[in-house]
């Protein structure tokens, strides 16, 4: 049976706790008195229980743990996996996306800039991201309606559906606890706020992008889509999947120095169609999630409960390692209608095991014109 790390998802019934291929109703596991958890699984959405912090998650996952030793206790309270219709797990209350794997910014520098650097100068001295629109965040299984927008042809700017549109094969982090506006949230305390981790495709319209994301970047090039798994697995059940992550060089400024610097050992696969097309290692990104937030909040910003964070898209040194067709096939095919696109990951689990991340997938319906 496949370790999915005790993840959390939602129904319109309520909360669920992966089990393999099997789920646990949470609900009616606090109310028979199984799992306490001062009421939090009795809800729709994993919101309440997010916000209880750092003890309350562990207390509920070692509560599961013990349950799930004796079959016959929870037999009754077991559900299949596939009999479920899962929606978003969390309310997401902000969503931004950083630019974090410095194989994926050079590369897309080369496409979009040629002749120039292909990172900017800046890259290297902080995360750099975008403010996304969390109502535009939707689960796994959504249809993705190709966006229209302006694009540049060679007579000037043009209106109508993307023709470039693409993937970006992502990790994203779910925020728990909630910090005060003016309060910075150093890199030592990222564990404190984050509860875990989510699959996430960052659709994007690539055409629509070029033409629109100088001087302020990414606008509605992505803001139409953006797909996250329907299963939240928590940072504690990646225990063993930090590793340590790739040198910095020049040295960053006080605020993202870390002496501890830690990555996550998760493989990526790409899925088009059917056939795997990518393999992109996430141990690779040059910043780090605890670097990420700390920049996000380095101005006073607020954390919120239910705040999404993802990584950027997730690439590799090769080619087969990459986590957008714009790399894979180097600006010369994207998506068609019809095409079907899933990411899978997975993570080292104690004593030589496996943990699977839940998949993100999503098929792309033609423009409403």
């Amino acid at each position: 049976m496949t370790d999915y790390g005790l993840a959390y998802g939602a129904t319109a019934d309520g909360l669920w706790v992966r089990v393999g291929d099997q789920a646990l109703d949470l609900a009616a596991a606090e109310e028979r008195g199984l799992v306490n958890a001062g009421g939090a699984l009795r809800q729709s959405r994993l919101d309440v229980h997010l916000a209880q912090g750092p003890a309350a998650w562990r207390a509920v996952r070692r509560q599961l743990s013990e349950l799930l030793t004796d079959p016959a206790e929870v037999r009754p309270l077991l559900r299949p996996v596939d009999d479920l219709v899962l929606q978003l797990p969390f309310t997401v209350a902000d969503y931004v996306d950083f630019y974090s794997s410095e194989n994926h910014a050079s590369n897309v520098g080369r496409l979009f800039r040629p002749g120039q650097p292909p990172l900017p100068p800046n890259w290297k001295h902080l995360p750099i991201g975008y403010h996304g629109r969390a109502g535009t965040v939707v689960v796994s299984g959504s249809d993705i309606t190709r966006p229209c927008g302006q694009r540049k042809e060679a007579d000037g700017p043009v209106y109508g559906p993307s023709t470039r549109l693409d993937i970006e094969a992502e990790v994203g982090f779910v925020v728990g606890v909630p910090s005060q506006l003016g309060e910075r949230v150093p890199v030592d305390a990222f564990a404190d706020y984050v509860f875990g981790v989510v699959l996430l495709n960052d659709w994007s319209a690539r055409d629509i992008q070029a033409w629109e994301y100088q001087p302020l970047g990414p606008f509605l090039g992505k803001s139409f889509a953006t797909s996250i798994s329907a299963w939240v697995t928590p940072l504690e059940a990646l225990t063993n999947a930090w590793v340590p992550a790739p040198p910095q060089d020049p040295p960053v400024v006080s605020y993202l120095a870390d002496p501890d610097r830690r990555g996550l050992d998760l493989r990526l696969e790409v899925d088009l169609n059917g056939e795997v097309v990518s393999r992109p290692p996430f141990r690779t990104m040059y910043w780090t999630p605890a670097q990420q937030l700390a920049h996000l909040t380095v101005n006073g910003a607020c954390l919120r409960t239910g705040d999404l964070f993802a990584s950027g898209t997730v690439s590799g040194p090769t080619r087969g390692e990459t986590g957008s067709l714009l790399e894979l096939n180097w600006g010369e095919a994207f998506l068609a209608d019809g095409d079907t696109v899933t990411i899978r990951a997975t993570a080292p689990g104690p004593g030589g095991t496996e943990i699977a991340l839940g998949e993100v997938t999503g098929t792309i319906r033609p423009a409403e014109e």
